[in-house]
């Protein structure tokens, strides 16, 4: 008699044990996309916001609005090893008021004798203007696919959010470097 109470306990326990399992399962599956909404919330690591044409257009009629001042941006390109492209942006600095809207135009050739996808990662330094810096338009949003030999122009169209300027961490910022690196998409490497 006394071991009805101990199975009981036994496969209460148990199913304790599967759902504590299954909970920390999701959680594995959750962790990636947690912390890139967390990423980009905050700007955390240098991570840009992604903005629609009407946030860049309410962001230049602030700084239309009030006063605003320029901030110098910086482009950098590189590439992974395993990734046989040139890669680089058009113009090295761009001077634009904060608010206003602009693009940068990067150059890709791939110099291998294949064709390649590769996807962009991206940050922003310092770290702490990544969630001022907003793109509209960027080739970091998709895959990029290049013919052995080709080269493309890959827009980006950025703005700094006027909201940099009440932020006593970077009010006085005067320049933002962005970042890309280009990886080869893993089903994609030989």
């Amino acid at each position: 008699m006394a071991t009805q109470p101990l199975q009981q306990r036994n496969k209460r326990t148990g199913l304790i044990m599967l759902a504590f399992a299954v909970g920390m399962l999701g959680l594995g599956y959750a962790a990636v996309p947690l912390y890139d909404l967390f990423c980009r919330v905050t700007g955390f690591g240098g991570t840009t916001q992604r903005a629609s044409d009407s946030d860049a257009s309410l962001a230049e009629r602030l700084a239309a609005s009030g006063a605003t001042r320029d901030i110098v941006i910086r482009f950098d390109a590189n590439v992974a090893r395993n990734m046989p492209w040139d890669f680089r942006p058009e113009q090295a600095t761009d001077k634009i008021a904060i608010g206003s809207r602009d693009q940068a135009i990067y150059l890709a050739r791939n110099t291998g004798p294949e064709p390649i996808v590769g996807s962009a990662s991206f940050n922003v330094f310092p770290n702490e203007a990544g969630k001022y810096f907003s793109k509209v338009q960027c080739f970091c949003f998709t895959e990029q696919r290049l013919e052995p030999g080709q080269e493309v122009r890959m827009p980006v169209v950025y703005y700094v959010d006027p909201a940099i300027l009440d932020d006593p961490l970077v009010e006085d910022l005067d320049s933002i470097t962005l970042s890309y690196t280009f990886h080869r998409k893993v089903e994609d490497e030989s």
